[in-house]
């Protein structure tokens, strides 16, 4: 393991990570023939939180959800595991946010989505030692509109506005926009096209483990710019 660098003022930086989980979860997605939804989702999220916790104390890593499954792979990495409210992805961050504020109240904190299944360590440690410059920072998405990582040196500070247009609300809301280069961290995977961007960058293992041979056709496809 290779502990994230210290964050601002020497404290270490909590990263919370909402992962929906569940038969809704991915509902743009759709899986190659033999590939159930859920599992590929599962798969998603067990790659990002791996590399993250790859990058980080595990105890720092706040996974936010209510699925079982999730729970499961939360707790066997290591992670701390908090309760989704149940009102959206806001409010499951509010709900990361605050166990950190009653745990940890002076630890910056990140938000980081759970579906970067082409993640990488180093990725996510470039960010955080970039957003620790910034009072309050976010890293958007492939798109440019929305977010993949959003930070705080004050956790208190941290008010998320995540949804359509979320790099714009971020912005107005006084966060530094980081463009840092790092296509794995900007590629989150909502839909089809998105899986093949990912794909092409270099997919976890256990995306490629769920994916099984239909991966291979998602590696070729993804070389022509298909999906």
């Amino acid at each position: 393991m290779t502990p994230a660098s210290p964050g601002p003022a020497g404290l270490p930086w909590y990263v919370v990570v909402p992962v929906k989980g569940g038969t809704a979860a991915k509902s743009r997605l759709h899986p190659p023939a033999g590939v159930a939804r859920e599992d590929l989702a599962l798969a998603l999220a067990t790659d990002c939180l791996t590399a993250c916790c790859a990058a980080m104390a595990p105890a720092h890593v706040v996974v936010v959800t209510s699925d079982p499954r999730v729970v499961a792979v939360a707790a066997r990495l290591g992670t701390t595991v908090v309760a989704d409210p149940g009102r959206g992805l806001n409010a499951a961050v509010e709900a990361g946010r605050d166990h950190v504020l009653t745990t940890s109240p002076r630890s910056p904190v990140a938000v980081l989505l759970g579906d970067l299944p082409a993640l990488r360590p180093a990725d996510l440690l470039a960010a955080l030692d970039a957003a620790a410059d910034d009072p309050r920072a976010f890293l958007p998405d492939a798109s440019g509109e929305g977010t993949v990582l959003l930070t705080a040196r004050d956790a208190a500070a941290l008010v998320p506005a995540f949804g359509p247009g979320s790099a714009r609300a971020h912005e107005r809301a006084g966060h530094t926009r980081l463009d840092l280069g790092l296509p794995r961290l900007h590629t989150d995977v909502d839909d089809d096209t998105d899986l093949a961007t990912a794909a092409r960058l270099g997919l976890g293992p256990a995306t490629l483990d769920a994916l099984g041979s239909a991966g291979h056709r998602v590696l070729r496809t993804s070389a022509h710019g298909g999906v």
